[in-house]
């Protein structure tokens, strides 16, 4: 059939929710006239538009006036039917008011064809989704290309830091000024223009704004050219140049009184790149932006070195914005806009981070958001290797991939990993990736990764990309590359990984002289019971990465073998049993190692001698932190776990340290009462010799990571009684107590509080219960809600806990809330000294709480959950059971959680049956063999 040209029109009335045109001032500096937009507006659902046509171009010409809050658009969209239809949707936030519309197309191979003319039936904005939908008269056919142009208006919106928003800042003059931007991530667009508001629709866009002649427009691209306005003395209107190809989210526009730092840096190398550094900032920040610049040039020279591909701009802005708010900086293409202190205090590895997402994130972008943090993870990664190479570092306060590593064993060896928090989950999933791509780094070599990511780069510029496209290019160019045979596909590697919410553990064992070792995988589970449904059949593509005694040649990170996804390996050739190996060293993989009982001997007493330093600080760290975590679940003596921290007496490096704080955190949290002082006074013993070594002050123009291990030291130290640190707490808080009027505020550091509630005297513990009780309104809460958690959760004296239930539960205190309560069981669960007072006081109070919360279940059962659900002991056991049966038919809302606590505590009983005898005999010995003595701790 003969495809004829269309001309679609309607140019007559209004949307039922607009406003005429002529209702908006002309002017763009004098206050607008109001304007009755809806300016409720709701979380948008996330739907897929129908692939019917697809945007070429977008035209954008916006006019704000700031005062008012409003604004008013044309967005000109050149599209391409895909598909015949009768309708065209598009993503419309609800508040935009559409005023006119026009849509025509024609026949790409007959532009010049006599016009036709054909209605547009009905514009109808879906009541639930910010869809937009034209329903024409007659289909248009597959294959037509034309626009549509839809004049609008809407709202800039304060106190939020999303969509097109507005704030303002006072100078050192008293003079309040005013600043407008964009953060169109992750679904913003659509609340700014009408749009097709998908991340893999992208295509070039030409912007215009109007702002005012004193302020400067910053957007994509440099300024095109600048034009008066009729009328308007005061303002002027900026084009922009084209963008590249783009996705509606990373549009960026900012409006402010701004002026540079310095002098436009003008960039060029031999790898094609030819563009414009520039940083902004107010007049009066500029000062604390000096050496910004520098560092901006610095970090962007790396990245385009790294990618060896141009980045297809003209200029990257970066913008000190005042009184920008947001959890992220707005990282538009281009354009990346900071809050003022993120920007002058900025870590160079955030820096990294946003100059990279150039790169990867913009120029290619994820097709979908469920690849997003594929490019996070990656983005992540490379940015850790190129901050290293700029200032090895320094600044970077535990922000490597290998920080991570730590948490995300704990999480994922839970019984139920993030099952309650879909935020924890998102960044655990992220976190692994990046661990993956380090394990790749580490097995492929630098160089082979950064092929592989060149070529993926160079296939999917200005496109989009899932994630399979990442690990299929890897792995073409480790095929290419010798790093891998070709029966192996990263992609399938990656998902071994990526698909589990597990983390695996390997055992070793050494058959009859040592040189033939058989390696098992299992999953690694730390909570109890270890009943996880299928878990034998959970495997991983392991990377087998071996450093022999008689070779410890730790640079070598090829592996020797992958273990492809099998429960079970066998190999020779190992070294005799009287020479320890090594696996996984460096963390090349996330996933622990188990060695046999002789091997961990080797590795002890290696440790211990002055040829430790062979093996790298990391590699010590993953031995120490894999051999308590092992013996934690069950899978490994605690003797031998325990003589794998006798090292640390001569241990100096933080990175070793590391593995230390959750050792002592978790295992002391977890033991009984009963052996409780040993291991605190063996933990004392431990952190006082590598806090003598460091020195109990700071000194000037010492490392980081010094004055961040001291202060770790100390905290821990103090949590454990050190006399020392608990008087200099004491002396501290003695200061409020005598102040005149001690409810106006707390004149000391909160991290003297802990010592003081925890070991101090009851005096002091109740002048803190009382400036929780006449804490005054007018304060900062969060003050109110700090203290109250160390008043709960740092006593160890059952006298101060009982006062504190007294008051809140059964005197029924009324400046105590139900949230308060929550909080107060919440933190008794945190020590058993906590947990225990509290079961003995519901017990002894049955009657007068049940009663009291008959009314209130989630109260009740978060109460028999904290006093029930902690104990790790047979006599714990017998407690709750004999409650149960005391009690049985009267715990309601409760009585599955009272069920599941004795459950959790039959197995925590027959941990603690194998193990307590085991830690308190080590922890005898060695006390005994070291002289250790309780004098330093505080005794109530």
């Amino acid at each position: 059939m003969n495809i004829e040209v269309i001309l679609l029109a309607a140019l007559g009335a209004c949307v039922a929710y607009s406003l005429p045109p002529e209702e908006v001032s002309a002017s763009h500096i004098i206050k607008a006239r109001s304007i009755d937009l809806n300016n409720a507006y709701g979380l948008a659902m996330e739907t897929r538009l129908e692939k019917i046509v697809e945007p070429t171009g977008y035209k954008l010409d916006l006019e704000p006036f700031l005062d008012d809050g409003v604004y008013r658009g044309t967005v000109k969209i050149q599209l391409k039917w895909l598909q015949e239809s009768d309708e065209l949707s598009l993503h419309c936030d609800h508040e935009l008011g559409i005023s006119f519309w026009d849509v025509q197309a024609y026949p790409a191979s007959d532009a010049e064809h006599p016009v036709e003319r054909v209605v547009v039936k009905e514009l109808r904005m879906d009541v639930k989704k910010p869809i937009l939908t034209l329903y024409f008269e007659k289909p248009i056919p597959k294959g037509t290309e034309g626009h549509i142009e839809l004049t609008y208006r809407g709202n800039i919106h304060m106190g939020v830091t999303e969509g097109f928003f507005k704030s303002t800042y006072t100078t050192d003059q008293s003079e309040e000024i005013m600043v407008a931007a964009t953060q169109l991530r992750p679904n913003n667009a659509r609340r700014m223009f009408p749009c097709f508001d998908e991340p893999g629709y992208k295509t070039p866009f030409e912007i215009s704004v109007a702002r005012p002649r004193n302020m400067v427009a910053l957007s994509n691209t440099p300024i095109a050219r600048t034009e008066n306005i009729t009328g308007e003395p005061n303002a002027v209107t900026d084009y922009f140049e084209v963008t590249p190809p783009m996705s509606t989210f990373t549009v960026g526009l900012v409006i402010a009184d701004l002026k540079q730092l310095g002098n436009t840096v003008h960039y060029k190398d031999d790898n094609g790149n030819d563009i414009e550094l520039r940083v902004w900032g107010r007049k009066e920040y500029l000062q604390a932006l000096d050496g910004v610049g520098e560092k901006f040039l610095k970090v962007f020279s790396e990245v385009a070195n790294m990618w060896q591909i141009p980045l297809p701009l003209k200029k990257l802005d970066m913008v000190a914005l005042p009184n920008y708010q947001g959890v992220r900086p707005a990282d538009n293409w281009g354009l990346i806009v900071f809050k003022e202190s993120e920007l002058s205090n900025c870590k160079t590895v955030l820096l990294v981070n946003e100059v990279l997402y150039q790169w990867l994130g913009v120029y290619v972008t994820p097709a979908w958001w469920s690849d997003a943090h594929i490019n996070k993870a990656l983005v992540n990664s490379l940015a850790v290797e190129i901050y290293f190479k700029i200032n090895n570092g320094s600044d970077m306060d535990g922000d490597r991939p290998i920080g991570g590593l730590y948490s995300i064993y704990y999480e994922y060896s839970k019984r139920y990993p993030h099952s309650r928090i879909t935020g924890i989950k998102q960044d655990a999933i992220a976190t692994k990736i990046t661990l993956l791509f380090r394990t790749l780094n580490y097995t492929l070599g630098g160089n082979t990764l950064k092929k592989g990511l060149r070529t993926f780069l160079l296939e999917h510029k200005y496109k989009t990309f899932v994630g399979d496209d990442i690990w299929n290019a890897l792995t073409k160019s480790a095929i290419d590359d010798g790093k891998i045979s070709k029966d192996i596909d990263l992609k399938i590697v990656a998902k071994s990984w990526i698909e589990k919410d597990r983390l695996p553990f390997l055992t070793v064992e050494r058959k009859n002289d040592g040189k033939t070792v058989v390696l098992t995988q299992k999953v690694f589970l730390r909570d109890r019971p270890h009943d996880l449904p299928d878990a034998d059949r959970l495997t991983w593509w392991l990377p087998v990465v071996i450093v022999r005694e008689d070779n410890l040649d730790f640079s070598k990170t090829t592996p020797l073998v992958w273990m492809k996804n099998v429960k079970e390996l066998t190999i020779n050739d190992m070294p005799t049993k009287d020479k320890f190996i090594i696996i996984n060293s460096e963390e090349i993989a996330p996933y622990l190692v188990n060695y046999d009982k002789d091997t961990w001997y080797l590795l002890s007493k290696f440790l211990q001698s002055e040829k430790r330093t062979q093996i790298p600080a990391i590699t010590r760290a993953k031995l120490l932190h894999d051999a308590w975590n092992l013996a934690y679940a069950g899978e490994l003596s605690f003797a031998t776990a325990l003589n794998m921290t006798l090292f640390l007496k001569t241990e100096e490096d933080h990175l070793v340290w590391e593995a230390v704080f959750p050792m002592l955190d978790h295992v002391g949290r977890h033991i009984c009462m009963c052996i409780q002082g040993k291991f605190q006074a063996y933990g004392r013993h431990l952190l006082l010799q590598i806090y003598e070594k460091l020195g109990k002050e700071e000194k000037e123009g010492e490392e980081k990571w010094k004055t961040n291990l001291r202060c770790t030291v100390k905290s821990f130290l103090c949590s454990n009684g050190y006399k020392p640190c608990v008087k200099d707490a004491q002396e501290h808080y003695a200061k409020w107590m005598q102040a005149k009027n001690p409810d106006e505020g707390n004149p000391i550091a909160n991290q003297y509080i802990g010592p003081v509630f925890t070991y101090g005297t009851r005096k002091e513990w109740e002048f803190g219960l009382q400036r929780v009780i006449n804490f005054p309104p007018s304060r900062k809460q969060s003050e109110r809600t700090y203290l109250l958690k160390t008043l709960a959760g740092c006593p160890i004296e059952e006298y101060k806990i009982n006062r504190l239930l007294n008051i809140t539960l059964l005197e029924g205190n009324g400046n105590f809330t139900d949230t308060d309560l929550f909080l107060i069981f919440s933190m008794l669960t945190g020590g058993s000294q906590g947990y225990t007072t509290l079961f003995h006081f519901l017990n002894n109070n049955w009657a007068v709480l049940k009663e009291k919360f008959a009314s209130k279940t989630n109260l009740w059962d978060s109460l028999i959950s904290a006093a029930t659900g902690q104990f790790t002991t047979q006599e714990g056991l017998d407690l709750v059971s004999n409650l149960y049966v005391a009690h049985q038919g009267e715990f309601g809302s409760a009585e599955h959680i009272i069920e599941t606590s004795m459950k959790k505590i039959r197995e925590e009983a027959k941990w603690s049956i194998e193990n307590i005898p085991v830690i308190e005999k080590w922890l005898d010995d060695y006390l005994a063999r070291y002289g250790v003595k309780d004098e330093l701790l505080v005794q109530n």
